[in-house]
């Protein structure tokens, strides 16, 4: 049995076990580990300078395991969330009606093709948690020329990402619930960025930024913050 098929083992006898909560939110990582997980998204946005007022757009929102206080913190109707499964939404608008929180106003919306996705809205914030990860390249192109499209022109775009590990070598090829598990090396994503005139700044790992699970996989992934061009030559 190899590692990776044993891990797998493990996570399906854990769910055996696990409370409603756990059992939702394994459909977007980790089961015991949703609630560091939801705590360090609220966090890092606030101290990146996240106000009430701000719009924000959840891109790959899930179960609502981080846009929750999102919502609560934003004002009302200035949380989106977008996602390309609709059976998770259900379950994250099911989250919503269970914190008794659909008074906030929050936009969920199915989309499972971006470049036909059109807003009304530009938003100060566009947060991406273990979202690029599972994009390959073609979709990645999308993703990022539809947050270009809705970024307000002094906005920041927040996504983690897998770089390649120093003297680690080839990845393997992996998946994840059906999606592929990328690595990527961090000039490709600037390069992907400027294609669509978006300045990238490397924050460091998730690690170094509070995001401690004790597994090098997640914990070595890096947190990217893109900002329109113009933007940030003038910063």
């Amino acid at each position: 049995m190899t590692g990776g098929t044993l891990t797998r083992l493990k996570q399906r006898l854990a769910l055996l076990f696990a409370s409603p909560a756990e059992r939702r939110h394994a459909r977007v990582g980790p089961a015991h580990l949703w609630k560091m997980k939801r705590a360090f998204q609220l966090d890092y946005l606030r101290r990146e300078g996240l106000e009430r007022r701000h719009r924000l757009l959840d891109l790959g929102c899930g179960t609502l395991r981080g846009g929750l206080p999102l919502i609560k913190f934003l004002e009302p109707g200035h949380y989106t969330g977008v996602d390309v499964r609709a059976e998770v939404l259900d379950e994250a608008r099911s989250e919503l009606a269970e914190a008794d929180l659909a008074h906030r106003a929050p936009v969920l919306l199915h989309a499972t093709d971006l470049a036909e996705l059109e807003l009304a809205t530009r938003f100060d914030v566009v947060w991406a948690f273990s979202v690029l990860i599972h994009l390959d390249d073609a979709a990645l192109e999308k993703a990022l020329g539809f947050v270009a499209k809705h970024l307000a022109p002094d906005g920041a775009f927040h996504a983690n990402v897998r770089i390649p590990r120093e003297g680690g070598g080839e990845e393997p090829e992996q998946r994840w619930q059906g999606f592929p598990v990328v690595t990527r090396p961090l000039d490709s994503y600037r390069a992907a960025g400027a294609r669509h005139a978006l300045v990238l700044r490397d924050r460091g790992s998730l690690a170094g930024l509070g995001h401690v699970t004790g597994d090098p996989a997640q914990d070595g992934q890096h947190m990217l913050t893109w900002r329109n061009a113009a933007a940030a030559s003038g910063a």
